[in-house]
């Protein structure tokens, strides 16, 4: 398992290396799992590619890093928190969680890892922009509510903006999903980038850096 994380850890930094933004550029770190990574798209159609070419039309001179790795975890999440901060994001967005409720994890630890990551970053001058999950109703339903609720309750301690779903428009519909029904297909990422649009633009500042 250490192998494995200094594995993910050794190609996020060749990534990094590689997506060194421009003097000219702020960064806006997209840290999740396979949700962002972009698990079955080409590279230019994940949700971080496509938000990137609507800032630069929108004429925001931001670059998008796409720091998802996929079957993340929050804590898996907080074991590369150093890593993304290297990179001295103006912007994070958080979607991570999901795999830790699909295992049947306690949800106690998984709200306090959010809460840890938000501070992490923050601390670093980071503004985070949590984005909300929700599980399948076979979950059970407490369960799924008590999960879909703790992200609003980290935002709010934080005091960070909120996304209730991250996938809301594209979620259980099944032509805007791959086959396993989970990961959205390219003209899904579309949608995803633009419900999440309106949380992201108070957060974007256009003054030259």
């Amino acid at each position: 398992m250490r192998g494995l994380v200094s594995l993910v850890l050794l190609v996020l930094q060749l990534v990094a290396v590689a997506a060194t933004p421009e003097a000219s550029e702020r960064v806006i770190v997209a840290f999740g799992d396979s949700l962002t990574a972009g698990l079955g798209v080409p590279a230019d159609q994940t949700y971080p590619a496509l938000l990137g070419a609507r800032l630069r039309h929108e004429a925001y001179a931001y670059k998008v890093v796409n720091a998802g790795v996929s079957g993340d975890t929050t804590a898996g999440g907080l074991r590369r928190v150093d890593w993304a901060l290297r990179l001295k994001p103006e912007i994070v967005i958080l979607e991570l969680g999901v795999n830790d409720a699909l295992r049947g994890q306690n949800l106690a630890s998984v709200r306090a890892n959010l809460d840890q990551l938000v501070a992490r970053f923050q601390a670093a001058g980071a503004r985070v922009l949590v984005a909300g999950m929700r599980l399948p109703p076979n979950y059970g339903t407490p369960y799924a509510a008590d999960f879909h609720r703790l992200f609003g309750e980290v935002a709010r301690a934080r005091n960070a903006p909120h996304i209730p779903f991250f996938l809301d428009g594209v979620g259980a519909i099944p032509h805007l999903n791959q086959a396993d029904g989970i990961h959205p297909t390219a003209e899904g990422y579309a949608i995803v980038v633009e419900r999440l649009w309106p949380y992201l633009v108070p957060l974007l500042r256009k003054e030259p850096v």
